[in-house]
């Protein structure tokens, strides 16, 4: 055994590891600024290297964050946004594209010089920690309520439950989302690999932290991995992974999947004119409780205790006809019993008061307009928040075509900075003092944000949420940004696509991730995905070379 352990510890020593990207990684990931500002400065200090070699033909970087950066600038000019708080507000959002750019430079670097089987090492490494971290994780929900299952337990206000996948945040402390991006980008990466263990572990994570989003887009990838680029034991693994996740949504965490169902539900409502309506009345209490609302249930509990009592008195006065007496002593009629919902539950157990957070956002609403929700009213009661995000940029365009061409200006529409120079900690700090908020984006996205996320926790999700990198490159940067992501980002890498294996699936995870979040400004998956797509096209740059 000690010999074995030795082995292990000798083959990642520090030769077939390169521990200053590891370090990089671990510390750029971390959902803090100001850490990721600390990877970006240790790791120039130790490897000092500023020959960025941005070129308009065979650039080596990407020209789009450059190309963005120069319609930051213009729109400032062009629309004179002068005033102190705007112009910090802009350099910030500047700052942010630049830390992308260090970003890239640094792993494309690392990719550049060191030998493909260290390059593999480090990234096994770092996936390994990840799911040590989140391991981590899991082990706190089950100190703080004990074995068993967390997304069954619903006590301490279902602070766990359907919510526990929220909790599993892994190495960078972000959202869960952004773990169960890293963890779908490890189960593509070591299927590619063939290392089917890891492909389970990283599997398994992702499970873990419920993202049903990225579950989706996962069962897309493994339906065209599986009909065209994979052997009969990838197949079989993802076969497996698919199995596990059938199976996690029906034993470990049945209200996922009903939550799945009942927002399908509520989204894509049947319409179908060919199905007859049953005419007749069921009665509340024969109606079961996974389709009644939290008042219906209430009311079912009411019509319970009615009817408990007409059946206590119709006995009694049935008990006084057959005995021939005029009363009953009050001993003898029993407490009549109600039927009760479990103490576990959510009648007993959801708290419904507003958070202090929630009461800040609705404070800062109305401190601001009469009826600041107007436009989000405009669309139908169920419509998910995201949707009605992409409404809402459709209609300020049309008002506004002057700003289709370059945007309305970093910041101002839809971003994490206009969330950030609001002042009110929701994506992180920024200077009461500095603070700016734009009118378009206050009257658009984030209404829309501080009308589903001032409700109870179950519209606390990302179909509500109006983040998104598309919808924030048309809105801020126009055309001419979306063009720049199309041309200059997309079609940086793709011109790479002959000499891609894993590297095409990982960015259609990557591409439809882009719909749910600001990931350029996250500054977390997207640099992984920059570091681990560089190493396949330098993999198959090596074979094709040998050929």
């Amino acid at each position: 055994m000690n010999t074995r352990l030795s082995a292990f510890f000798l083959k990642y020593n520090r030769k077939t590891i390169e521990w200053r990207l590891l370090f990089f990684l671990l510390l750029f990931m971390d959902v803090k600024l100001v850490v990721k500002i600390g990877a970006l400065v240790i790791i120039y200090i130790l490897n000092p290297d500023f020959r960025f070699g941005f070129k308009i033909k065979n650039t080596r970087l990407p020209l789009f964050y450059l190309i963005v950066i120069g319609i930051a600038i213009i729109n400032w000019l062009l629309y004179r946004y002068f005033t102190l708080n705007y112009s910090l507000s802009l350099l910030t959002g500047i700052f942010f594209w630049t830390l992308c750019i260090l970003a890239i430079h640094q792993v494309k670097t690392f990719v550049d010089k060191k030998e493909i089987n260290i390059l593999h090492n480090t990234l096994l490494l770092f996936f390994i920690i990840n799911i040590v971290c989140s391991l981590l994780n899991v082990t706190m929900i089950l100190f703080e309520i004990g074995i068993q299952n967390p997304f069954l337990y619903q006590g301490n206000y279902q602070k766990y439950f359907i919510n526990t996948g929220d909790y599993i945040k892994g190495i960078s402390f972000d959202t869960s989302t952004a773990n169960a991006l890293i963890n779908a980008f490890g189960v593509i990466y070591f299927l590619s690999q063939r290392k089917y263990l890891m492909v389970i572990a990283c599997m398994c994570i992702l499970l873990l932290t419920a993202s049903n989003f990225t579950n989706i887009i996962l069962v897309g990838t493994f339906c065209y991995l599986f009909i065209f680029r994979s052997n009969k034991e990838q197949k079989s693994v993802m076969i497996i992974c698919l199995i596990f996740l059938i199976t996690f949504l029906a034993k470990f965490s049945p209200q996922n999947d009903k939550y799945i169902v009942e927002k399908f539900n509520d989204y894509f409502p049947s319409n179908n004119p060919h199905v007859k309506k049953d005419s007749k009345v069921v009665r509340i209490t024969d109606k079961p409780d996974s389709i009644l609302s939290p008042d219906e249930k209430n009311e079912k509990i009411a019509q319970l205790y009615m009817d408990s009592l007409d059946r206590e008195r119709l006995a009694k006065e049935q008990l006084l006809k057959q005995e021939g007496i005029k009363d009953l002593p009050d001993a003898f009629v029993e407490r009549p019993e109600i039927e009760m919902p479990s103490i576990h539950s959510a009648p007993f157990q959801s708290k419904k008061d507003k958070t202090a957070f929630q009461q800040q956002l609705l404070t800062f609403m109305y401190s601001r307009s009469k009826d600041p929700f107007m436009l989000v009213k405009k669309y139908p009661e169920r419509a998910p928040g995201k949707l009605v995000a992409f409404y809402q940029l459709a209609a300020f365009l049309e008002d506004h075509p002057n700003k289709i061409i370059t945007g309305d200006g970093t910041g101002n529409f839809s971003s994490k900075l206009a969330f950030k120079t609001t002042g009110l900690n929701i994506v992180g700090s920024y200077p009461a003092k500095y603070m700016y908020v734009g009118n378009d984006f206050f009257a658009n996205h984030f209404a829309v944000y501080a009308s589903f996320f001032t409700k109870s926790a179950d519209a606390h999700s990302i179909v509500n949420n109006p983040a998104s990198v598309y919808g924030q490159l048309l809105s801020e940067y126009g055309l001419v940004g979306l063009a720049a992501f199309l041309f200059f980002y997309i079609g940086y890498f793709y011109r790479h696509r002959k000499k891609l294996s894993y590297g095409l699936p990982l960015f259609f995870i990557l591409l439809s991730a882009f719909f749910v979040e600001y990931w350029f400004e996250q500054l977390s998956i997207v640099v992984l995905f920059e570091l681990m797509i560089f190493i396949d096209i330098k993999q198959h740059a090596k074979t094709e070379e040998r050929e």
